[in-house]
């Protein structure tokens, strides 16, 4: 039989926002599968189920994603991630791919899936949702996202100030993912808008290296890429 793979999300950073089908999957499975950047680092998502899983529990299979837009790189790293997983669910064995946060909501998991469905149509893939980071920070702040007929947006950041800006002043609500590099951008938005005090920058929420930033003093700061930005009319 063939196995089937799982796309796990294993929340934002805290290990106790698994949630338990994401537990029993994980532990059910014969391989966990992790991004990571570099052919020796260790992915965020691997840090979270470290909690729970000791490395030499089971086997695990490190799949490497560069960092890059370049599409002739990635494309073939994609198929070999692709192929290495096919090999192991073509063996009967279940595969778990874990990912932070959500593993449909701006996740490696996604684009995996696609190549796995354009390539082994024949796979069997189960999508187990995780928390993602955007809940996360409005717990963690006790902030709203959104109440009555407000609206809430998602919005990856990007060097762009009139996008920026046209989602700012189209939702009462707007989390920001991917903000790291470009902070002074949105610094100097917020503050043209008058929204600087409502807004809260957060790193790597709810773990324990989480930062809760005072925007108004990021300017010409380096962060990291797990930070998010959030703005609440």
């Amino acid at each position: 039989m063939i196995g089937t793979l799982y796309g796990i999300g294993v929340g934002p950073g805290d290990p106790e926002l698994m949630t338990v089908k994401a537990y029993r999957r994980l532990k059910e499975a014969d391989v966990i599968a992790y991004p990571k950047k570099g052919r020796q680092s260790k992915s965020y998502a691997e840090q979270i189920i470290d909690a729970y899983f000791a490395p030499d529990e089971k086997r695990r299979l490190g799949l490497h994603f560069p960092m890059t837009k370049d599409v002739s790189v990635l494309e073939p790293k994609w198929n070999e991630a692709a192929d290495a997983i096919w090999a192991e669910l073509a063996a009967g064995r279940d595969v778990a791919f874990v990912t932070e946060g959500d593993p449909l909501l701006y996740s490696t998991f996604i684009h995996l899936m696609n190549v796995m469905e354009r390539r082994y149509p024949e796979a069997a893939i189960e999508v187990i949702p995780g928390i993602s980071s955007a809940n996360a920070a409005a717990a963690r702040l006790r902030l709203p996202l959104a109440d009555g007929d407000e609206q809430v947006a998602i919005v990856p950041a990007r060097d762009d100030y009139e996008a920026m800006k046209a989602a700012l002043l189209g939702h009462d609500c707007v989390v920001f993912f991917k903000v790291a590099k470009v902070i002074d951008l949105m610094i100097r938005l917020l503050r043209e808008l008058d929204l600087l005090q409502r807004a809260a920058v957060v790193t790597k929420v709810t773990s324990g290296e989480e930062v809760i930033w005072d925007a108004g003093q990021l300017e010409g700061v380096e962060l990291e890429y797990l930070t998010l930005l959030v703005v609440r009319k």
